[in-house]
């Protein structure tokens, strides 16, 4: 076991001694995490504290500037060390490995739903026709069969949400990172949305981690990790 109380054996994403600054501000600061392949962490903190950029470097968007993150795709795999990637490699790994959602979803509003959730496919090099094959079963697995054709503006908040989850985990991602993913939408909305993420995640045996203000979404998931002036108080 390590120091978070998950089996060694089942680690899917772990950073070890992570630091960030942004310029002289120390924004993240010895951050220890181990997460578990089908697990949901939320993590907390009051504004500033780092929660959002323990995000961005468990998921390569930043580069940890001391310590290491690694990520090991299966148990039996060995495990790759995105912090001394290249960027190109560290793109290409998010795209094949990780989902994302945010809180606005960051959609393109002049594509539609389909054409959305298509994307990131598209980016993988899948055929034009297999790729909507595949963003269907996802509109119809979130329950927004008929809707492929209607542009965001023309959704409901919990509908485009829907539609930034099949975005995310179209390509059948290892771990989805969501940043704030409930915080634009009404408590019933936001329940709904929530469950559809852990129930997909679970169900795929998918990772998640969650950036949430929120202490009803954050009981729902199996730990909480809360982190003040960009340091981990106590995984639970």
């Amino acid at each position: 076991m390590d120091q978070s109380g998950i089996s060694d054996q089942a680690w899917m994403l772990r950073a070890d001694g992570v630091s960030r600054r942004f310029g002289t501000t120390l924004a993240l600061s010895d951050a220890r995490l181990t997460l578990d392949r089908g697990e949901a962490v939320a993590i907390m903190g009051p504004s500033g504290s780092g929660k959002s950029t323990l995000l961005h470097v468990l998921a390569g968007v930043l580069a940890a500037e001391e310590g290491r993150v690694l990520m090991r795709p299966g148990p039996d795999t060995e495990a790759v060390d995105l912090t001394g990637m290249h960027d190109d490699d560290r793109s290409a790994l998010r795209l094949r490995r990780f989902g994302f959602v945010f809180q606005q979803g960051l959609l393109l509003p002049e594509l539609t739903a389909m054409e959305n959730i298509v994307l990131p496919l598209l980016f993988q090099g899948v055929q034009r026709r297999e790729a909507h094959r595949t963003a269907e079963e996802a509109l119809r697995d979130l329950g927004l069969q008929g809707l492929g054709n209607r542009r965001i503006g023309q959704l409901s908040g919990g509908q485009a949400s829907r539609v930034a989850i099949a975005r995310a985990i179209v390509t059948d991602p290892s771990i989805v990172f969501a940043d704030e993913p409930t915080g634009a939408l009404d408590s019933l909305t936001a329940h709904d949305v929530l469950t559809v993420l852990l129930e997909l995640g679970r169900a795929k045996n998918r990772a998640l981690v969650i950036v949430t203000h929120d202490d009803r979404v954050a009981s729902r998931c199996d730990r909480i990790v809360r982190l003040s002036d960009g340091r981990i108080e106590r995984p639970v």
